[in-house]
């Protein structure tokens, strides 16, 4: 990151830093980054947990850029209410809107989300799942093990491999889209499924747009990318999964709601597919669930999204969004927040 000439003591914004634990402060901003920020912005107290310290509730009033991350707890219209001069919130993950309570009526208060940037490594863990899944690379390697001696890769495995294979994505969401760019190099056939997605635009990704029934029994590999509604909760149950090819792999890195799971666990314990899930129901399987034994079965402990130094690009994204706020540009990837119906006397008296 390069260090722009510091802004003018005027003209630097008030701000603030909410998140928990506090310490994510450093995991999110190299010291590189922190600098920066403090360029542009004057950051006001420590990096605070909550709202509700007498340090925070008494900056409160002066803040015009709230930073946020994960944990940080939801403004309440009393918090709102109390922010009187808040004009801008960056947020270091996925969604600012339900941390928001809707915008008073003469307020204008602008947000940005960094999903973009932490849906990159989610799309990158996918890429590399549907490659080694159509490898039969993990199948290979419990092979591997439990022999301590030679395969014959030719023998064992004759259709594994990436050539020719089709893998079949649910949901062009942001990281199904870029799954679905990420895939473009290599020699798949590529499907969709979105009803929210026209032709022209899955061809754009470099994709086919089918229906979900022919996705699931064409698929040697199928990637849910959906976000958890009331429309796909369970979205994948049985009859969905009965139409994968056996050997025919599923991977969740979206929700475990997506998935019925008894069903999953049916077809999981037949042998008939195989499942790389980086999320579950619940999320921390109990330590005695099947999943753990089952050979067809990879799991991870919810590391598709950022970690590590991937962290690193989330806190990225807030100082550049600052500097296009300090600049009076819009946020390159901003989030709409819900405002106040024209008639709520009771919150407009709030203190």
């Amino acid at each position: 990151m390069t260090l722009h000439t510091p802004v003018p003591p005027e003209h630097r914004p008030a701000a603030m830093a909410v998140m928990s634990p506090p310490d994510l402060f450093g995991q999110l901003l190299s010291p590189e980054a922190q600098g920066h920020l403090r360029h542009l912005a004057d950051l006001r107290g420590p990096v605070f947990e909550d709202f509700s310290s007498a340090e925070a509730q008494e900056l409160l009033p002066g803040v015009e850029v709230l930073v946020t991350g994960w944990g940080c707890p939801a403004l309440t219209p009393e918090i709102l209410a109390r922010a009187v001069n808040l004009k801008a919130v960056i947020h270091a993950g996925g969604v600012v809107a339900d941390k928001m309570p809707p915008i008073p009526r003469g307020r204008t208060i602008t947000a940005s989300n960094a999903g973009e940037a932490n849906g990159i490594p989610v799309a990158e863990y996918t890429l590399a799942m549907i490659l080694l899944a159509n490898k039969q690379a993990f199948e290979a390697a419990n092979l591997y093990r439990t022999r301590r001696g030679f395969v014959d890769r030719e023998a064992e495995y004759p259709a594994a491999g990436n050539y020719r294979k089709t893998v079949g994505l649910v949901g062009a969401s942001r990281i199904g889209r870029n799954v679905a760019r990420f895939l473009q190099p290599f020699h798949l056939e590529v499907l969709i499924y979105d009803p929210y997605l026209d032709e022209n635009a899955a061809l754009s990704l470099g994709t086919k747009l089918v229906p979900l029934d022919a996705l699931m029994s064409r698929s040697d590999v199928v990637s849910l990318h959906v976000p958890v509604t009331p429309e796909t909760t369970g979205m994948i149950g049985a009859r969905e999964l009965g139409l994968l090819r056996t050997g025919a792999t599923v991977m969740n890195t979206a929700r475990g709601e997506i998935l019925d799971q008894p069903a999953l666990e049916a077809e999981l314990v037949s042998g008939r597919i195989n499942a790389i899930l980086d999320v579950a129901m619940p999320d921390v399987l109990p330590a005695g669930h099947v999943f753990y034994d089952l050979p067809n079965v990879i799991l991870t402990p919810h590391i598709a999204g950022s970690m590590g130094t991937e962290l690193l690009r989330m806190g990225d994204h807030v100082v550049s969004e600052l500097e296009r706020y300090i600049a009076g540009k819009p946020f390159e990837h901003p989030e709409p927040l819900g405002s106040m119906p024209a008639i709520q006397p009771h919150l407009e008296t709030i203190p």
